[in-house]
């Protein structure tokens, strides 16, 4: 093991840095290439977990505010659901600008929301009470309706101010 890789257990702020003016100073043969193709492994990881965790979050919530909300809103009139348009555009607006900043997720944003909605569901049910039967089987929101947070703002004012 070199002294590189241990550094890696040791300090990774310190093993970063070195590995940086390794790679700018092309001293590629002293590289600490297994860890670094760890690194670069974990990093899309990371990525493609965000994105599924915004949708999941994201998805149970606009689930919540059609299935839900105006039953609230009618038992409980001070019930404006705050909170949950709090939640819808700020998800929204998180996983907007993630795929700004990695653009490579937009290639796989159809199969996250598959792959999220169930969860969603789940988690939905979870906090509703509602039966899993109360929601559709398969997303009932297009990719452009989950993205669009100008929509989002819209309906849920609606219903605020009805």
């Amino acid at each position: 093991m070199s002294e590189l890789s241990s550094l890696y257990d040791q300090n990774y702020t310190e093993w970063a840095h070195q590995n940086a003016v390794l790679l700018k100073t092309r001293r590629f043969a002293e590289l600490d290439i297994a860890h670094l193709l760890e690194e670069l492994e974990d990093m899309g990881k990371s990525d493609h977990r965000e994105l599924a965790s915004r949708l999941r979050i994201l998805l149970a919530h606009l689930l919540k505010w059609q299935f839900q909300y105006q039953q609230l809103s009618d038992k409980w009139r001070e019930f404006d659901g705050r909170s949950w348009r709090a939640t819808i555009i700020e998800q929204c607006t998180s996983i907007n600008i993630l795929l700004r900043k990695k653009p490579g997720l937009k290639s796989v944003i159809i199969d996250a929301i598959n792959d999220a909605y169930p969860e969603a569901v789940e988690l939905a049910t979870n906090e509703t009470g509602l039966s899993i039967d109360t929601f559709p089987k398969t997303c009932p929101y297009t990719k452009e309706q989950i993205l669009n947070t100008e929509l989002w703002e819209k309906n849920t004012q609606k219903y605020q101010t009805s």
